[in-house]
């Protein structure tokens, strides 16, 4: 059984594409009527004469550069208020540009450390979702690549570290340049997506060759099982050195030994969510037969132990810095609560309770709509999660879900549908040649 993206799919992820390409074109056009401090001024005049307190604002304000400055105020800096408040206007549809493009390839990748995972602990049960996962993971590359081309375009809009002459007055950036720097940011953001994607390329590659192979001959599952065993030890420390560079340098005086892990959580719970989804897609158009509603049921359960395993990280995180409440580690949280409390407390209860709720029965696990409805909250959940890791040390208080950023839900989107409806038909639906397939296709619980 084979696959095909059909014209309607293809023609609306293009459209997807392009109007993303306006929202963001727009975003960047807007944010530059703002040419100088003066009309940074009217526009805190106007502000103020509307009732937006100009003080809140500057505490705000303060409240930011603290996460940038380590306690240090704008001025201390040499920098004035309203050349701040410029700069987080011009930072933002970088920002948001930046987190859709990080979202989409969480995704992916998460999508392809499970993958790993089926192979290396031998699951008898997925296989019959190869082909799926290996679709999705076909972004990780790509992906990955736009996510260094952003970096590398919006330099300090994003990374406060690499302007020169922020570094020429902050002490604490200046002790961490062996490792904040722009030569070696960019040689491990290729050494990491070099590693990823050459193992989802050989682990392709060796799955379609199985297919092909004698009913005897496994060395090809052979293969994806030792190339899957040592993928995992190579990805858990890289994807917790991404999450170094690529999401917690942009507050370069903070940091947070668990952060690895709970970025991780993230990525996985959202490549394990459009995995059901392009599931139940696929099998509402009569493809995938040999999936039954006890597949269905085991991703519905992967998607809510791993947002309780996401919540349980978040807690944790949050909960001992709260309480030590060290100046440099706590401003993080107070930037967050003050300026983002809706989105970062509204994506906890979208990623902890929803899926709490509309998961804890094992009955609604097997009913393709409701997990339907789970995968869009927890989908949503973890954008604003990724939003409010980026956003607050960069657009600050001048933050909005507007023209970028759902410019950039919109591009990625279009991209990641276009990608991974193209992958999924270059092999066929279903991986006969897995010795554990027969296992999988009748599989029930």
């Amino acid at each position: 059984m084979e696959y095909k993206i059909s014209n309607r799919l293809r023609i609306g992820a293009i459209i997807l594409m392009v109007l993303g390409a306006l929202g963001i074109g727009y975003g960047f056009m807007d944010s530059h009527q703002y040419q100088n401090v003066d009309d940074v001024k009217e526009l805190l005049a106007s502000e103020s004469h509307h009732g937006v307190s100009h003080d809140a604002e500057v505490a705000g304000s303060h409240g930011d550069s603290e996460a940038h400055a380590g306690g240090e105020s704008v001025e201390e800096h040499g920098v004035s208020h309203e050349e701040h408040v410029l700069h987080q206007i011009h930072n933002r549809p970088y920002s948001a540009l930046y987190v859709g493009a990080l979202f989409f390839f969480f995704i992916a990748l998460g999508a392809l450390a499970f993958y790993a995972i089926q192979f290396a602990s031998q699951a008898g049960w997925s296989p019959v979702l190869f082909r799926v996962m290996e679709a999705i993971t076909a972004y990780v590359l790509p992906g990955g690549l736009l996510v260094l081309l952003i970096a590398f375009v919006a330099d300090s809009h994003i990374f406060i570290w690499m302007d020169e002459s922020v570094v020429a007055t902050d002490t604490i950036i200046q002790n961490k340049t062996s490792w904040l720097n722009k030569t070696g940011f960019f040689i491990r953001g290729i050494i990491y997506l070099a590693g990823w994607a050459l193992y989802r390329h050989f682990a392709v590659k060796f799955s379609v060759a199985q297919d092909l192979a004698d009913i005897n001959d496994n060395r090809n599952f052979k293969k994806s099982f030792r190339i899957a065993a040592g993928f995992l030890v190579f990805y858990i420390y890289t994807e917790s050195m991404m999450s170094w560079d690529w999401i917690m340098s942009v507050d370069p005086h903070w940091f947070s030994t668990l952060f690895g892990w709970y970025v991780f959580a993230s990525m996985f719970v959202s490549g394990i969510t459009v995995i059901a989804l392009i599931t139940i897609f696929l099998k509402s158009k009569g493809l995938l037969p040999f999936v039954n509603d006890s597949h269905l049921h085991d991703l519905a359960k992967f998607m809510f132990g791993i947002s309780i395993f996401w919540t349980y990280l978040w807690f944790s995180q949050f909960m001992l810095i709260w309480y030590a409440n060290i100046p440099e580690e706590v401003v993080y949280f107070v930037t967050r609560i003050e300026d983002y409390n809706l989105p970062f407390f509204g994506m906890v209860a979208l990623n902890f309770l929803f899926p709490l709720l509309l998961l804890m029965n094992s009955d609604f696990k097997r009913v393709p709509w409701f997990v339907v409805l789970t995968g869009i909250v927890i989908l949503f959940g973890h954008y604003l999660d990724v939003y409010t890791m980026i956003m607050p040390a960069t657009a600050g208080e001048r933050w909005f879900i507007g023209a970028p950023e759902i410019g950039s839900i919109l591009f990625f989107g279009g991209l990641f549908m276009l990608i991974v409806f193209t992958a999924l038909g270059k092999n066929p639906l279903l991986a006969k040649g897995n010795p554990f397939i027969k296992e999988s296709e009748h599989f029930h619980y």
